[in-house]
This record gives structure tokens, sequence and C-alpha cells, in this order.
């Protein structure tokens, strides 16, 4: 062995035994508790805080350069109150000592933190208990950034090993104005970090704690990912999967590799576990929807891949289950509070009245039930565009289906147009809106309904069965209330409707004006033809609203032999009708059922007076007796006037 090399030996041995010496001694005669005093006096002049150290101070050197601090509290900033700022039951920090000094690697044990407690808090005036020392935090971090500028980026090589980080048992809270949020029971761990300056690659982390101020009791939150892996080299991020689990609710995120060169935009696939609305509600203190189906508002899961742009979040691939309704699509989500939601979303089928309230109790007198509110508050906060398709949708009894629905909603103000639906072998279209931009909302309809068929249309939403044909009709109207009494009691526009091909059952018109004539002539009524029903080619009307009743002018109703026209109104609040009319019948033998030709004569050349009044649903069509009587007085002083006019021109 040459000489050079003992010496080094030599010389490495002494160097080592005189450090072990050095720490030795250090050990013996150094007691760290001997400066706490000088720390805390340290942290008053350059934060203005007290800092109190009242646990104990150990170091250790070797292998590990050590520190562990006891109990110890920071205290809050002026105006903040007695509560500390920061406090913990202890702190351990700890390095390894012969990478350090050797090899310039810096080799960290896990940083533990033990009861850790931390106060934020913000007022209305924008000032907090955080910023002073933040400020200070910026100003060393320039420090050292200059101090290592002025070493040399030679200087700042090597490599950093991280064991670890794990706060326990932690309680951290968040103050603004009357809102207080917290985090307690608080457990945040993150695996093994090591870098260098092309790479760095971060363990596990966790966070599980209760969280208050959402709820009205704490709920549970769980956040894991399997870690990250940085590439400096590439501007590459790979982040393991996480969840997240909050609220009952379970998500997990797969996030595709980020590349943060330029505009970092990531592109994550969402998946969001099957959850309960209800459940949610009850946590956050709402009481839960009453339902007609109480197991309505049960289920609901998404998934979803979102990519996060400058201004938005958009989603592509939704697949959304709610209850037993499929919805898939694509949706933007703003990024600014005044953004817009932009959205185009289809569904397979939806039954509405899962979600209505529940049916009254049969004690309960109409006309204590609360009036249908219009959803102002809703319609203010609304800022969302969108299409929306549906295959098939049930609300009350009625069926549509290829339901399409465009919305467009900002200012207070929502439109839902273009509406267009397959309806009972016809089709609707509408134009809704809803101005609830001041204080008290409007609602605006512009309906058309075509080739609709009547039997099932009435069956749905009035459950009779006395109509058979097909309506096509136009209904604009508008009206103004926050409820829709209000609105019905303001309702005015136009409205139109033509029935064709149909026929009225329970009512025998023909039969009713025999009836009738057979009264008037104290003769023995006919037999009737059962089962009662007149038959129409055509009925039309149109009129003008005004404070929720339809005025008419141009009633006419076409029949095998009949021609019905006149005037009245429908008040539709009400849902009552009140017509006069007059019957004009047609000679046609084979039509008029076994009438006799006295009365054929007397019907062919009188125009029959008719009423028509009652319920919209199922008004009484009658002949206008009173009315008729005295036409036959008129028409008969009528005559014998003109018999005296002739006597008296031919004498």
């Amino acid at each position: 062995m040459g000489r050079p090399v003992k010496f080094i030996l030599w010389f490495v041995v002494a160097i080592a035994a005189l450090f072990a010496v050095a720490a030795i001694a250090f050990l013996f005669l150094f007691d760290a508790n001997d400066f706490k005093e000088k720390v805390e006096t340290a942290v008053q002049e350059e934060t203005g805080r007290e800092l109190v150290i009242s646990g104990d101070v150990s170091v250790q050197i070797f292998p590990w350069l050590a520190v562990e601090i006891g109990e110890s509290r920071l205290g809050n900033a002026p105006g903040f109150g007695d509560e500390p700022f920061a406090a913990f039951d202890s702190i351990t920090l700890s390095v390894q000592f012969m990478p350090l000094l050797i090899q310039r690697e810096i080799v960290v044990g896990t940083a533990e933190i033990d009861g850790l407690v931390l106060n934020l808090a913000a007022r209305d005036d924008g000032t907090d208990n955080w910023s002073d020392l933040a400020a200070g935090g910026e100003a060393e971090v320039a420090a050292a950034d200059t101090m290592e500028e002025a070493a040399g980026a030679e200087d700042v090589g090597g490599t950093l090993a991280i064991s670890g980080l794990a706060i326990r048992n932690a309680a951290i809270s968040y103050s603004s104005g009357a809102d207080t949020y917290a985090l307690t029971d608080a457990n945040f761990t993150v695996g093994p970090v090591v870098g260098d300056a092309d790479a760095l690659r971060v363990g596990a982390i966790s966070l599980e704690a209760l969280v208050s101020g959402l709820t009205e009791i704490p709920t549970a939150l769980l956040f894991e990912t399997g870690g990250i892996e940085v590439d400096n080299a590439a501007n590459v991020a790979v982040i393991e999967p996480l969840s997240l689990s909050i609220l009952g609710i379970d998500m997990h995120a797969d996030v595709q590799p980020l590349n943060y060169g330029d505009s970092v935009q990531p592109s994550v696939a969402l998946q969001v576990d099957a959850f309960s609305p209800r459940s949610v509600m009850t946590l956050l203190g709402v009481e839960p929807l009453q339902t007609a189906d109480p197991s309505a508002l049960s289920k609901v899961s998404l998934s979803a891949t979102a990519r996060v742009g400058e201004n938005d979040i958009r989603l592509s691939g939704i697949n959304i289950e709610f209850d037993d309704t499929t919805f898939t699509g694509s949706m933007s989500l703003p990024m600014s509070a005044d953004g817009r939601i932009r959205a185009d979303l289809k569904g397979d089928a939806i039954d509405l009245n899962r979600y209505m309230a529940p049916a009254a109790d049969e004690e309960v007198v109409e006309d204590d039930v609360a009036p249908i509110e219009i959803p102002v508050d809703l319609v203010r906060l609304l800022n969302v565009q969108g299409d929306f398709g549906i295959a098939t949708v049930r609300v009350a009894n009625l069926e549509l289906e290829n339901v399409t629905l465009g919305v467009n909603a900002g200012g207070g103000k929502l439109r839902m147009h273009p509406i267009s639906a397959d309806l009972y072998g016809g089709s609707y279209n509408g134009d809704v809106r809803i101005d609830a931009s001041g204080q008290t909302a409007s609602l605006s309809l512009n309906e058309t309904v075509d080739g609709v068929d009547l039997a099932k249309l009435a069956m749905a939403m009035f459950e009779v069965q006395n109509i058979t044909g097909s309506i096509a009709g136009n209904f604009k109207l508008g009206g103004r209330g926050n409820d829709m009494n209000a609105i019905r009691e303001t309702l005015g526009g136009t409205m139109s409707f033509e029935l064709s091909e149909g026929a009225y059952e329970g009512t025998d018109i023909w039969y009713e004006l025999r009836r009738a004539r057979a009264a008037l002539r104290q003769e023995t009524p006919p037999e009737a033809t059962l089962p009662a029903r007149t038959q129409f080619t055509k009925i039309s009307a149109t009129g003008a609203v005004t404070n929720g009743v339809m005025r008419n002018d141009d009633f006419k109703a076409e029949l095998p032999f009949m021609q019905v026209t006149g005037s009245g109104q429908v008040d539709l609040g009400g849902g009552t009708v009140d017509y006069g009319l007059r019957a004009r019948v047609f000679s046609k033998p084979e039509l008029m059922g076994g009438a006799t030709p006295e009365e054929i004569e007397d019907f062919t050349k009188t125009v029959v007076p008719l009423k028509i009044t009652g319920p919209l649903t199922s008004p009484s069509v009658r002949p206008d007796v009173e009315a008729l009587l005295r036409s036959k007085v008129e028409e008969k002083v009528k005559e014998e006037l003109e018999d005296k006019l002739k006597d008296l021109f031919n004498r």
C-alpha cells in the first residue's frame, strides 16, 4: 500500500474519530432548551407574535441530525382573538448527516407533526391573520434565492430524499364572517419523496378527517392517491389514480399524463359511484323533498371525461344514471362565477310524476292547497344554454315521445325553445318564457298542437272518455304573478282550435232537439237512441283571452245534418264554459234517426237555440227552451201581424 493511500486513510480515520469525540462532547455539554427563550424573543421581534415553547427541545447529531420540539404555540394576529394562530403537541425533523456532509445529498427522515392546531380567519374588510406571516416568508425565500445565486449554480446540485410527512390528530379551521369550516381528527401522510434536477417522485398521499361547517353534523373526508411522478426534462407529470369521499359520495379520477410545458389542460376520467341525493340533503341540513314516489331521488351515478381549459371544464362522454333514467352527452362548466353552463344531453325515459309532490290528503279542502309557485329564485340563478332530448316523458297522465328542448337562461330570464314532441299520434311544439328579473314574474306560452288524438288527450288530461276525433290548435298566452293562481287571474292572449272527424259522447243533440219540440207541443217524447252520441265533422273557435277568460264570437260546428254557430266564453281558471248557439238543421232524412216529416219540417225552417254550460271537461249541451219559446211567440206574433196586414191591404 503506497504512502499517499495510507496517509489518506489515516486522515479519514482521524477526522471520523475527531467527529465522534465532538459529537459526544456536544451531547453532554449542549442543552437545546437553553435557547428556547432566545428563539421566542426572535420570533416576537420578527413577527410581533408571541411564541411559547412549553415542551422540551432535544437534538440528535448522528447518524441523523434530528430536532424534536415539544408542545408549542404561536399567537394570533392583533385583533383576531386570544386563541393561538398555530399550535402543536410535538414536531420531529431529521436529516442524515453523512450524505449531507460528504455527498451533498439531502436525505430527510419522516417529518412528524402531532396535534397540529391551525386557526385561519378572514374579515369582511379583506384582512386576515396569515398574510403578515406570508409576507415575511416571501422575504426569506427571496433572500435564500439571492444567496443561492451568489453561491453559483454548480453548488446547488445533488439529490433530495424525504422519507415522508405525517401530520396526526390535526385540527384546522377557517372562519369568514358567520361561516366557519374545520377539519378535525385529521391525519395527513405523504410517502417517500425522491428527486433531483431532472425528476421528482412523491409517494402515496392520503388525507382522512372530519369536515365541519358544510353539514349540520361532521361528515367524513377521505382523499387518496398512489403518488405523483414529475419528469422535468419532458415537462410531464404522471399522477396515480385519485379517490375522494365526502358527504357519502365516492369519486374517482384517472388523470392522463399531464404536459405542463405550455398551457396546462389536464384530462381526467371521472367516476362518481352511486349515491343517494336524499342522504346528501340530510347531511346538508336540507329537508329531503317529499315526492309522490318515496324511492325517487335515491340513486345517482356519473362517469365522464373532463378536460380543464383556460375558461371552463369540458365534460364529454357523460353517462348519468338518475334513478331509472340514463342521460348521455356533453357539458361545459365555467371557471368563473358569472360564466355560462352549456349542455347537450339525451335521455331514454323519465316519469316526472315520481318527482311531483305527494297527493294531498282527501280531507284537505281544495281551497287550502297552496298554489304552485313559479321557481323565481332558481330562474334568477340559472346561467345555462343547452339542448336536451329524451325518448319518453310521462307527466301527470300525459305521455310524450321524442321530446327535444332548447334552454337559454341568464339574467333572471328563462326561455325553453324550441320544444317539440310526438303526442298521441300528432305533434306538440312550444315556446315557454319565464321572466323573473323583476319583483313579479311573468310567464308566456306559444304552444301548437296538430293531429293529436282527442280521446287519448282527454283521458290523459281530464280522465274523461267523452270525446273522439283529433285536435289542432294554437295558444298564445301570458300572465304575471309568482304562482299559478296569479298567472291564471292575469292570463291574456289568443287561442284557436279545431276539432275534426269525431264525436261527443253522452249527448245526442238531435235527440235533445226532438225531445224539446215534443215538450213544446205537449207530445210524447221520442225514444232515445243509445249510446247517446253527437258526431261532428269539424268544430272550430278563435278568441281573445283577458284575465283568464276567453271570449269567442266565431264558434262553428259542422254536424252530418246540422250547422251550429254562436258565441260564448271559457273561464280557463275556473274550468267552465258558457255558450249561446244557434243550430240550423239541413234536410237529410236518412241521417235523422226516424224523425217524422212534421219534425223535419219544423226543424228545417227554424233556427234552434242551444246552450252549452258547465264544466269544461263535461259540459251540458241542450236546447235553450226559454229562447225557443220566445222565438215561437215572436214567430206567432209575426204571423198574426202579417195576417192582419194582409187583411188590411185586401180591403
